[in-house]
């Protein structure tokens, strides 16, 4: 903004100034060439009286005298054709001049200045001062160039000042544009300082009120996730008291351990919901353990219901960067996905591999397969919530991965969580 703003000034600054400048100029030499020509003419009228009356010695006497202090050629026609002075042929204004009239008419070597003396005895006789043209144009130059140094000074002028407006009006701008960024980067507290015009100002209290407004929103948005952990108590723990009095320990720990891992993932959600920023250290965990621990839980589910699993799962350690509750919530989504949109009897495979420097999940199924759309937040045609895929994908965005959904080979659905090592090698 500040160099369209300095173009914009120096453009107008030069159109200005040839505007003004180059009249000027023009004013300046006419003046110059009337300057020499009053010079020459004051020179001619000085021979007046002396041609009116002298007799040809003092004439040319005169003549001579006068063309040496001025250093201007000088001619004196008389009417018997006799030429005192500078030698020169008699031009088209000299025999005008013969007539009886005086005048001033351009030359080839300048300008010519021809006056008629009248009283003469023998008739009339012609005065002509030749007016060299280095003499018309005599300081020109030098006050074209003053001209021109002054039109240079004047634009740098104005661009300075411009400069210093445009310093004015872009520093608010910045501003505004700095703590935009720190309000994207979850610095709710950044503010700016009202500055510069009226407009600007009112856009910056715009921008602190938008800043207020979502600070309050998400610190009541915290709260409400908080109270989420004291509405789950009462039935968690109901659920262990269910647990515990099952007379299977199989059942009783499988139940509990189900029951751990819900308390685990909200109180994990709500450790991330009142975060104000993000965590110092880049996120890190073994895709391997977590994997393999999920398939364990969820297979005991797909033995009830008529499943076969098969499973490919390369032995760890295979680090990513995501955290552990946020891969552990995406695992599961990707495999309760399999039972809440197939029939029961549906096999699905688990395939854990590390390609081309990433790890990829890959879940598949020979259901009847995902509809369009089915990877976009909130869309679900079995009557879910729709976030499973969603918390995938970013599970995978978190990593540096994404989420791919296929068909399989076989009909389906066929999905791939790719993910990327930590960024940090210590993470790993």
């Amino acid at each position: 903004m500040r160099a369209r703003l300095a173009l914009l000034v120096a453009a107008v600054s030069v159109l200005t100034l040839i505007a003004f400048l180059v009249p000027l100029a023009l004013l300046v030499r006419t003046v110059a060439e009337d300057r020499a020509t009053v010079r020459a003419t004051a020179d001619a009228q000085s021979l007046v009286p002396v041609v009116g009356t002298a007799d040809a010695a003092t004439i040319r006497l005169t003549v001579e005298q006068l063309a040496a202090e001025s250093g201007r050629p000088v001619s004196v026609f008389l009417p018997d054709g006799t030429v005192l002075g500078a030698q020169t042929p008699r031009t088209p204004a000299v025999a005008l001049a013969a007539r009886g009239q005086s005048l001033t008419g351009e030359s080839a070597a300048g300008r010519e200045v021809v006056i008629a003396v009248q009283g003469r005895s023998d008739g009339t006789g012609v005065i002509r001062i030749a007016v060299p043209q280095h003499e018309l144009t005599a300081g020109v130059t030098r006050a074209w160039l003053v001209l021109a140094l002054l039109g240079v000074i004047l634009v740098l002028i104005g661009l300075l000042v411009a400069d210093r407006l445009a310093r004015t009006l872009v520093r608010p701008i910045s501003d505004l544009s700095a703590v935009s960024h720190r309000l994207a980067n979850a610095e709710l507290d950044a503010r700016v300082t009202p500055a510069g015009p009226p407009e600007l100002r009112e856009v910056a209290g715009a921008l602190n009120h938008l800043a207020t407004r979502i600070q309050v929103l998400l610190v009541q948005e915290r709260e409400q996730v908080a109270d989420l952990s004291h509405q789950l108590r009462t039935p968690l723990t109901a659920l262990r008291l269910e647990a515990e009095s099952l007379r299977d320990p199989d059942d009783a720990a499988r139940i509990t351990a189900a029951a751990d891992g819900l308390e685990r993932a909200v109180t994990g959600l709500i450790r991330q919901a009142r975060w104000r920023h993000a965590p110092a250290q880049p996120a890190s965990s073994d895709a391997a353990a977590i994997v393999a621990d999920r398939v364990a839980f969820w297979s005991v589910l797909a033995e009830d219901t008529g499943r076969v699993v098969t499973l490919d799962l390369t032995p760890g350690p295979l680090p990513v960067g995501v955290a552990v509750d946020n891969l552990t919530a995406a695992v599961d989504a990707l495999l309760g996905n399999v039972f809440a949109h197939t029939p029961d009897g549906t096999p699905f495979a688990v395939r854990l591999a590390r390609e081309a420097g990433e790890v990829v999940l890959t879940v598949a199924d020979e259901g009847p397969g995902m509809p369009a759309g089915a990877i976009r937040r909130g869309a679900s045609a079995a009557g879910s919530t729709g976030l499973g895929l969603d918390i995938a994908r970013r599970a995978a965005q978190a990593a540096g991965g994404r989420l791919e959904l296929r068909a399989g080979p076989r009909g389906g659905a066929q999905v791939l969580l790719r993910l990327r090592p930590p960024t940090s090698p210590q993470d790993a």
